[in-house]
């Protein structure tokens, strides 16, 4: 039996203003296994970006996605859905 991969991740992200959206998007899109980054601004106040981050890939690393959101001062504050698949 294959390893189970994740292909989807549903985040609750806490960010600071800088970088962008865009910006930020594209950065996650940087990380090996991720194939496709929505973002989306739920909260917006004087310091912090509350997001929703899709995530959708074929092999998902969750350690190196959360390493790679602190690289920005973003944590993931919950994880609100995972799809892991077996090939």
């Amino acid at each position: 039996m294959a390893e189970p991969k994740i292909k989807e991740l549903v985040l609750d992200v806490l960010k600071p203003h800088t970088p962008s959206l865009p910006v930020f998007a594209a950065f996650l899109a940087e990380l090996p296994g991720v194939e496709n980054v929505e973002v989306s601004l739920v909260e917006k106040n004087e310091r912090t970006e509350s997001l929703v981050v899709v995530l959708q890939g074929c092999d998902i690393i969750y350690d190196s996605l959360k390493e790679h959101m602190g690289k920005h001062g973003a944590v993931i504050h919950s994880v609100d859905k995972v799809l892991v698949e077996t090939e």
